[in-house]
């Protein structure tokens, strides 16, 4: 559930309190070459050097042609993504990629797809047409290798240090007939590529004795830009306790839309911003100056006197910023007397900071550790924006799960549930709510869930032998969900050949039939079906298995997802488990009722075979001879035989 509760408090007055100003004395910026203290990639298509041609029209491929070059070796393999068209892969297309001594992911739903490459392919590469890339040494030689053996050039495009390339194919008629490769050149719309920045710069105040930091990211001046908004996913290291600030720095027009994971950090801003997807609501930013020296002096006006990053960048649709754990994190952050927030504000920016909620393709649910809810005295209950979801509580959590479909949830924003939580506070005898918007992301991903029942309503991970096991695969896909098919189900057993269960829809092998599944909702796709599994003469149970589904669109775009089943017989008890209660129960009555036999048995026999005169009935009234003593004798041993009584 994320970081202890303790420094919440702490930092959440960083975040909204103003730092007492310090002197804006400058620094000497120089560059950052052992352990950044950040990652920084962004988007982009523009291209150290690059062209695109015509030739290659009426020709039998397309050519696409990429050189990667790299500053360091990368710690991961590069993605490269070849998608078709909107109309789909029309004509077969090669693909030229030069990175020598890397590694790198290629994924296509192009089947006819060629690529000619000299790095290594890594696992999740989906292209199977292979071949060895040419001897060239040079960019001349390059292209006129490419236009003797295809007859034409599609594009050329030069890189450094990418991360990804997203390549779209097509041609376009009214490029030159020649491809000649220019600096800087804007290869938009057929590449896009995310690089790594590797020219940051940092320093640190003379006379600093405090450990705050900041990190500034300053967006180049751009007048013809068109972009209008600009987002930024920031992570963090998990459970690191920071008191940094990230000042982010743009003509003022522009706003930056702010993705936070595990962070607690302090924002300046240039124009409006938003934190999403917890709140579409924009927030006023601050007019920073448009310099080096005047940005430096502003972050120790905010008493931050390390600059651990400053990084000039494009102006860029999609920026990723990693803070790695570098030393002014680990350091135990130093404090100072901060205003404390307001009421109203306070539990806003703790569940931005918590961010509780999780969906999957048909559930909402969110758990919050009272521990976190520290800050905000006297948490009396919460609820959903439909009061009656009202969140269950026990001494350490608050909880609520809900479908999707309940509890006033909306999905009006594609890939996105959108609710309000409403935290019931108390103070006194006065009881006060506070209302936090929010928006849940709901993964594009299949699932894939196993029930004991066709009622479907509550999952297990068990598959016993000899018994109906009913599976669901849904997912919720916003663009065309009727395009969604289930391709393929198998069971994986080890040992044996793998079962298949479901294949286009239809039912394979014995056992096995496709249910209908229920009413459909916004977006979501969900299949049905039943299988019975028999463990083969000799078997032995219980064992490990493997379902495993792949759903997809009709452009076989595919999606994968396998749950792991423990395979058991449910017809034999375990042996370890001992008597159950009804066992038990029946073994105590047969014992009772074979006692209360017997007992009845033997006093059957008892009152039959004792002698006649035992009974006989004794004189009410003795001989006036006799004395006291001798009454009271035969009195005294007069008996029945369920009682003994005693004459005084």
């Amino acid at each position: 559930m994320g970081p202890p509760a303790a420094p919440l408090l702490p930092l959440l007055l960083a975040l909204l309190g103003r730092p007492d100003p310090g002197r804006a004395e400058g620094c000497d910026l120089q560059p950052v070459t052992v352990e950044p203290p950040i990652t920084l990639s962004y988007a982009t298509s523009a291209v150290p050097r690059g062209c695109v041609s015509s030739s290659s029209v009426g020709t039998s491929h397309e050519v696409h042609v990429l050189s990667v070059q790299w500053s360091k070796a990368p710690a991961l393999p590069l993605k490269v993504s070849v998608v078709p068209q909107a109309v789909g892969c029309t004509r077969p297309a090669v693909l030229v990629l030069l990175c020598a001594h890397c590694s790198a992911t290629i994924t296509s739903p192009c089947p006819d797809l060629l690529i000619r490459t000299d790095a290594h392919l890594s696992l999740g590469t989906t292209v199977t047409q292979r071949s060895e890339p040419p001897a060239a040494t040079s960019t001349g030689q390059l292209l006129a290798w490419a236009q003797s053996t295809y007859g034409g050039i599609t594009s050329y495009s030069e890189l450094r240090d990418p991360r990804r390339v997203q390549l779209r194919l097509g041609e376009d008629t009214g490029s030159p007939r020649d491809c000649v490769p220019q600096e800087h050149f804007d290869a938009a719309p057929h590449l896009e590529t995310e690089v790594f920045f590797h020219g940051m710069k940092g320093c640190s105040r003379g006379d600093a004795q405090s450990t705050r930091a900041a990190h500034i990211i300053r967006l180049q001046h751009e007048p013809r830009s068109p972009l209008t908004e600009v987002n930024l996913s920031l992570s963090c290291p998990e459970r690191v306790e920071s008191n940094q600030i990230l000042i982010l720095q743009s003509r003022t027009n522009l706003t930056w839309s702010l993705s936070v994971n595990n962070c607690h950090i302090q924002f300046l801003v240039s124009g409006n911003y938003k934190i999403a997807p917890i709140s579409s609501r924009l927030l006023p930013g601050e007019l920073l100056p448009d310099t080096e020296q005047g940005l430096v002096a502003k972050a120790f006006e905010k008493n931050y006197s390390v600059i651990a990053s400053y990084s000039t960048i494009p102006t860029s649709a999609h920026i990723s910023l990693e803070i790695q754990e570098h030393e002014v994190v680990r350091r135990a952050p130093t404090t100072s007397a901060l205003p404390a927030p307001s009421t109203d504000s306070l539990p806003n920016v703790l569940l931005l900071m918590l961010h509780p909620w999780k969906c999957t393709d048909e559930t909402m649910e969110i758990v919050i550790a009272r521990s976190h809810l520290e800050p905000i005295k006297d948490v009396v209950n919460m609820t959903l924006r439909d009061i009656s979801c009202q969140a269950e509580k026990n001494a350490t959590h608050f909880m609520l799960k809900t479908p999707l479909s309940h509890c006033g949830t909306s999905l009006e924003s594609r890939g996105h549930a959108n609710n309000e939580l409403i935290l019931n506070l108390a103070n006194g005898t006065v009881l006060r709510s506070v209302r936090v918007a929010f928006q849940c992301k709901i993964p594009r991903e299949l699932f894939l869930r196993l029930f004991p029942s066709a009622a479907f309503e509550v999952p297990q991970t068990e598959l016993e032998v000899n018994k109906e096991a009913f599976v669901q695969a849904s997912m919720r896909w916003e663009d065309h969900p009727a395009d969604l098919q289930l391709k393929e189900c198998w069971l994986v057993v080890p040992g044996r050949e793998p079962e298949l269960l479901v294949q286009g829809g239809e039912a394979q092998g014995a056992g096995v039939a496709v249910l209908e599944g229920p009413p459909g909702t916004r977006g979501r796709k969900v299949w049905r079906f039943r299988f019975t599994y028999t463990v083969p003469e000799g078997g032995r149970v219980p064992f490990s298995a493997t379902l495993k589904c792949k759903a997809g669109l009709q452009n076989n775009t595919i999606f994968e997802k396998v749950l792991e089943v423990t395979v058991k017989d449910g017809w034999r008890p375990p042996n370890s488990r001992g008597l159950g209660l009804a066992a038990v129960l029946g073994i105590t009555f047969g014992a009772f009722l074979i006692g209360a036999l017997l007992t009845a048995g033997l006093w059957y026999i008892y009152s039959h075979t004792r002698p006649i005169s035992k009974l006989q009935p004794v004189s009410s009234t003795a001989p006036a001879s006799k004395s006291s003593s001798t009454n009271h004798s035969i009195g005294s041993t007069q008996s029945t035989p369920c009682s003994t009584s005693s004459m005084a």
